[in-house]
């Protein structure tokens, strides 16, 4: 029964604190829908910039919404001892791993084919769209200014562009060392300043430890949160006779 208690008292905590923290995110996430310009100059020019084209506050509301939904379930199956709660608890965690695990599995079946679907889709861009289209115009420039980077290979995603063609013959000014424009090819050639592809590949790569260290943890409590909703479920007939 001692053990029961504090089980049960855990339980309890834990679910509190994560529908706190859902209601927290679903408060943010309607604060940024409905003035979503105040929380962008929070976060400074970047964001400004780049984060514009993510539409955080719906994010931010539905991860919300789903914390409350989790918490509530388990903080009420815990204190009011309903078998019925802490199996639809149980239900959705286990749902929630098994797609975790899924699209783990499938990241690493298809990284290798990673580059190719993204070149498949930047290089056709930057080809027709940089220049004409504002919202990929101004996530490729923000990416250029702040990777330092020119194209998603190189220079040469810009020859023969529609930019260029447009430009007079002239590329973007990160595509030259002297960043400042106009920027031929001719003069880009010599700068061989690397494209984004690689920048972003390897803050990817000095960031997978971390993101697989974020991601055995939320595995570990998702597991222990199922561990202890089960106890409870199988624990509770005992308990109430």
């Amino acid at each position: 029964m001692g053990c029961f208690t504090f089980v049960k008292l855990m339980m309890v905590l834990f679910n509190l604190l994560i529908f706190l923290g859902g209601l927290t995110l679903l408060a943010m996430g309607i604060w940024v829908s409905l003035d979503g310009g105040s929380f962008l100059q929070l976060l400074g020019p970047f964001s400004i910039q780049g984060m514009q084209f993510v539409n955080v506050g719906f994010f931010c509301i539905a991860i919300g919404a789903v914390l409350v939904l989790m918490g509530f379930l388990g903080f009420c199956g815990a204190h009011k001892d309903s078998k019925c709660l802490l199996l639809t608890f149980f239900s959705i965690i286990l749902i929630i791993f098994i797609a975790e695990v899924a699209a783990g599995v499938v990241a690493l079946a298809y990284s290798s084919f990673a580059e190719g679907i993204i070149r498949a889709w930047a290089t056709p861009a930057l080809q027709k769209d940089y220049g004409s289209d504002p919202v990929v115009t101004k996530i490729w420039n923000t990416t250029m200014t702040e990777l330092k980077c020119c194209g998603f290979n190189n220079y040469t995603d810009f020859v023969g562009s529609k930019f260029e063609e447009e430009n007079g013959g002239s590329l973007p000014p990160t595509c030259c060392l002297t960043y400042s424009a106009p920027c031929s090819g001719i003069e880009a050639e010599p700068s061989d300043v690397q494209g984004c592809f690689k920048h972003i590949l390897e803050i990817l790569k000095e960031h997978a430890n971390i993101v697989g260290g974020i991601a055995a943890g939320m595995g570990v409590l998702e597991i222990a949160a199922m561990i202890v909703s089960m106890y409870l479920y199988c624990h509770l007939d005992n308990r109430i006779s």
